[in-house]
């Protein structure tokens, strides 16, 4: 019995290190009737066959006192064992009923404590022994009853590891497996190792639960030692002919080695993310430098080193697991020194090797779930071209031109696998976004991707050299991959950032590339940006650029259209993305329009510059047409303000072309429709007579109520006289039954109450001003109504019109009537008719507030002079006017002056008064040029003239009925030869014109009959 009894010095070394009781403990003739019975089976005193048990202890006194029969004793426990782990999973199988276990249970105990003892008394001998039985062992048992009712799934690995620490014979296994691993450390590791893993490829999944209790207790050694294990198999079978049978053992054993650090990356992670990295930089440490102390063996082998980076590839393509815990950390190490290194170890690889390398470091990165923003920045960073090159190449010329082709591999893998489905091969195109329809692949890198959009859009909008490209294609692929949420997502991001048009240009390729397969993303993408509004998440800055740029895209199909002739090439791309633009942007004017008032002057501008260049939408309901017509309105006085104001700095470019927007957009909603016209012009009068706006025009800034305007020369002064200003007044103006505290006001000894005067603007600022006003007053007026708002912008109309366009009679009578509203507003709208000039003392005082108000607001005579050019809308503010003259015709009976040029205001009034009547022929072109000699005539002659345009219009009423459309002239006209005789109205023009004749002889002509 060679295998019972060898005589080999290993024996000899466990025989002496047994105590000296155990040896002598039995006598030869016993040792020997031992032997015998234990082989035979049979008692050699009573001649029965041995149970079990007995059989069991037998081989036990064996191993106590012969250990050279350690082989055979160790064969037949194995059958023990067994039969205790059958017993135990039909106990549990049976509730309980069976109790076979228990009597083999004390044997159990009895073998263990032998082996333990003889591991701790020699462990060099015992350790090896045993560690290979044990686990050899315990891999059999868990194989032949895994599939018992009792046994869990393998893949409920606690359930399993909770089942077999329970049962004696395993866990008694277990425990002298770890002591043999805890001996065996410190001077062969390997041996008990290699076991481990040639029981776990023999017998996984089921064996898994032996190498998860093993790892957790020994989590540094598994780990370190697996790795090496695994890299020498995967060494010796890449090195081997690729003809051989074995060449695919390759395989399963990384699959153990990938099996064993997935047990232990629950709770070991850090080490074995530890472990990895330390792998792959021992891996490019030079032939040169000396190992550490604590290095492996591997380490000292060049061929092993060469091996470890596409060892390390093929597991962490073999465990996703494995590839998160290790992407981060390894990206962040791959500083110049190392990527040299790493380009020099590759560099002896064969060229078919580093192709299959590649690939597999592109399919990694398209697999790895966490990281992938850090790799691609890494890869863009060191793919991108060096501005500056010297005449030699750097040594970082190779790295670069690797990963720029790892990067283009990349972008073409990801492209297969964004525009193919998981299942046939239909591309993308064939299968739209539905619920019903096939589900592309999951790509973990672009699903990371998909949070850092925003960052993806600004490395784009960098525009370094080749970076920009790839991560343009890469920003593309991402949007197709996401749907429709990141294509909007991009696009927006795209607008908001991009700060030029070569900037804009990349939204714009983006949108063309999506547009086939992504349908209706424009308006998501304006929807998505309003939201964004209403949230205030962009900043004032990036909000204006936002607005810029969806204004420069709907301005982009205008050019187009300068530069294309008609009939010429078909729509482009970027006309047709402008023109979704501009459909989009018109359905959210409501939504755009309160941006107008912004508190910062850059937002304000851009959003008037984006709604001037948008089309208005074909319906709207009239809340939202007046809404927006209020803030446009309401802008365009801020407009001008900030405009006077960035004249006086210096800075009036920016504040101009809001003016100009402002006033575009003012004209084009005046053309959408007759009540936003009305609502227009409404609010362009009511804003130039507020008083918050009255300085921009020249006016004052008091109420209509207050007290009268006091001239420069009567402006109180402390220590004057209040008894001759009253003196003095009381000679200006004398109405009977007036109260004098109505018109002035002060303390006797301190003069009058001293005014808080404000700055008022420069005088050029006021008339342009006043020009500004009135041509979007004009344009509003002039414009056809009822085209959407889309045909009456200036941007259609010709740059030098022949004829100015007439003004709307409609749109003059709005302004005539908002005027007479604001002047006078108890004035009835029937009361046109003039009663004689004496009857004009019972309507006093609201005579002396109609001349207050043109007094305050200067800008009132342009206003009416655009009123009378829209006859006969004049005739609506018969009572205003009425109410001016009669105050005039006061003035000029009780001025004391020598001419009437001395009274500057009045004689201008009186001028302008008479020429808007003459304009909208409420006068005859005989008596509208009686203002031509007012300059050269004394206040009584200006009286008596002014009285006969009186007398006039008393006797021929301003009623619209007398006028009659011209179809030749586009306008309405007064025939005034059906008014009867103007001989006797123009007497007195006569009369004035013979006294003065060395003076107005010029002039005679004006007034024939």
């Amino acid at each position: 019995m060679p295998a019972v009894f060898d005589g080999n010095p290993h024996t000899v070394s466990m025989q002496t290190s047994l105590p000296h009781t155990l040896q002598n403990a039995l006598s030869p003739q016993d040792l020997a009737q031992e032997i015998k019975s234990f082989i035979s089976g049979v008692d050699q005193t009573q001649g029965r066959k041995l149970s079990v048990r007995e059989h069991a202890r037998c081989a036990v006194r064996l191993l106590r006192s012969v250990p050279a029969c350690r082989g055979a004793v160790l064969e037949h426990l194995r059958g023990v064992y067994n039969e205790h782990v059958s017993a135990f999973l039909h106990n549990l199988e049976t509730d309980g009923e069976g109790d076979g276990d228990s009597n083999l249970e004390d044997v159990i105990t009895e073998v263990h404590g032998v082996l333990s003892e003889f591991i701790r008394l020699n462990p060099r001998a015992w350790a090896p022994l045993v560690s290979s039985w044990a686990v050899d062992l315990l891999g059999q048992l868990s194989s032949k009853h895994a599939g018992r009712r009792a046994a869990p799934h393998s893949s409920s690995l606690n359930e399993l590891l909770q089942l077999w620490m329970s049962c004696a014979a395993t866990r008694s296994l277990m425990e002298a497996y770890t002591q043999c691993l805890s001996a065996m450390i410190a001077w062969c590791p390997d041996q008990c190792v290699d076991a481990l893993l040639d029981t776990s490829v023999q017998h996984s999944p089921h064996f898994d639960w032996v190498v998860a209790h093993i790892g957790s207790s020994f989590p540094g050694t598994i780990i370190s030692r697996v790795l090496a294990c695994g890299l020498k198999d995967f060494c010796s079978h890449g090195a081997a002919d690729k003809s051989q049978a074995d060449k695919n053992s390759r395989v399963p054993k990384i699959g153990s080695v990938v099996g064993i650090l997935g047990h232990l990356a629950a709770r070991h992670s850090d080490s074995i993310r530890q472990e990895l990295l330390k792998m792959f930089q021992e891996s490019l440490r030079p032939p040169n430098i000396p190992t550490s102390s604590g290095s492996t063996s591997w380490e000292n082998s060049v061929q092993l080193r060469r091996a470890a980076v596409p060892f390390l590839l093929q597991l962490a393509a073999l465990s996703p697991s494995l590839l998160g815990a290790v992407s981060t950390e390894l990206v962040e190490s791959l500083r110049p020194p190392v990527l040299v290194q790493l380009q020099a170890v590759l560099q002896g690889l064969p060229r078919e090797e580093l192709d299959n390398m590649l690939g597999l470091a592109v399919h990694l990165i398209a697999q790895s779930p966490e990281g992938g923003q850090r790799v691609l920045c890494f890869l863009a960073d060191t793919a991108t071209p060096s501005i500056i090159s010297g005449p030699n190449p750097s040594p970082l010329e190779g790295v670069r031109e690797a990963c720029d082709r790892l990067l283009q591999m990349l972008l073409l893998h990801l492209h297969k696998l964004v525009y193919t489905c998981s299942e046939g091969e239909e591309g993308y195109y064939s299968r739209p976004h539905s619920p019903s329809s096939q589900a592309p692949r999951v790509v973990p890198f672009l699903d990371e991707l998909q949070s850092h959009v925003g960052e993806l859009c600004a490395e784009t909008l960098r525009l370094e050299r080749k970076r920009h490209l790839w991560l343009h294609q890469l920003l593309c692929l991402l949007s197709v991959y996401g749907g429709p949420s990141v294509a909007t997502e991009a696009l927006c991001q795209l607008l908001t950032l991009a700060r030029n048009t070569d900037e804009l240009a990349l939204a714009w390729q983006l949108h063309t590339q999506l547009s086939a397969c992504l349908p209706g993303l424009i308006p998501a993408v304006v929807t998505r940006c309003v939201a964004q509004i209403h949230t205030h998440t962009p900043s004032p800055k990036q909000l204006c650029q936002l607005l810029f740029n969806l204004a420069s895209t709907m301005q982009s199909v205008e050019e187009e259209e300068r530069r294309v002739p008609v009939g010429g090439a078909g729509v482009s791309p970027k006309s047709s993305m402008a023109v979704q633009v501009g459909a989009a942007v018109s359905r959210h004017l409501q939504d755009i329009c309160p941006l107008l008032l912004h508190g910062d002057p850059a937002v304000s501008y851009a959003a008037v510059r984006l709604l001037s260049c948008s089309p208005l939408p074909r319906a709207a309901s009239p809340a939202h047409v007046l809404l927006v017509c209020r803030a446009a309105v309401t802008h365009f006085f801020l407009a001008l303000r900030r405009r006077g104001d960035a004249g006086k700095t210096g800075e009036g470019g920016q504040g101009g072309e809001a003016v100009s927007c402002s006033v575009l957009l003012l004209s084009r909603l005046a053309g959408y429709s007759p009540l936003a016209l009305k609502c227009v012009l409404q609010l362009l009068v009511e804003g130039a007579l507020h008083k918050g706006n009255a300085d921009l025009f020249g006016g004052q800034s008091e109420d209509i109520g207050g007290d009268t305007p006091i001239s420069p020369s009567l402006a109180p002064n402390r220590g004057g006289s209040l008894l001759d200003i009253n003196c003095k007044f009381g000679t200006t103006v004398n109405f009977s039954g007036s109260v004098w505290s109505v018109f002035h006001a002060g303390v006797i000894g301190n003069g009058l109450k001293q005014r808080q005067t404000t700055p008022h603007p420069e005088p050029d600022s006021v008339i342009k001003n006043i020009q500004t006003l009135l041509a979007v007053t004009v344009q509003c007026c002039s414009v056809p109504t009822g085209n959407g708002g889309n045909g009456g912008s200036a941007r259609h109309q010709p740059s030098v019109p022949d004829d100015p366009p007439p003004i709307n009679a409609e749109a003059a009578k709005v302004v005539a009537v908002t005027l007479v509203e604001y002047i006078c507003p108890d004035v009835a709208n029937g009361e046109l008719s003039w009663p004689p000039e004496e009857h004009a003392r019972t309507t006093v005082e609201r005579d002396i507030h109609i001349r207050r108000c043109f007094e305050t607001h200067p800008v009132l005579f342009p206003l009416l002079q655009v009123v009378a050019s829209g006859r006969p809308a004049l005739c609506y503010c018969s009572a205003v006017l009425r109410g001016l003259l009669a105050t005039l015709l006061a003035y000029w009976e009780a001025s004391r002056e020598a001419l009437a040029v001395d009274s500057p205001w009045q004689l201008q009034a009186s001028c302008m008064l008479v020429s808007c009547m003459g304009e909208g022929q409420l006068l005859p072109p005989v008596l509208s040029n009686v203002h031509e000699v007012f300059p050269y005539l004394t206040p009584f002659e200006v009286r008596l003239l002014l009285l006969a345009v009186w007398e006039y219009v008393r006797g021929n009423g301003p009623m619209p009925q007398k006028f009659v459309f011209s179809s030749e002239k586009g306008l309405f006209c007064r025939d005034f030869s059906r008014d009867g005789d103007v001989a006797r109205y123009v007497a007195p023009i006569h009369s004035v014109l013979h006294k003065n004749i060395d003076r107005l002889g010029h002039l005679c002509w004006r007034f024939q009959l």
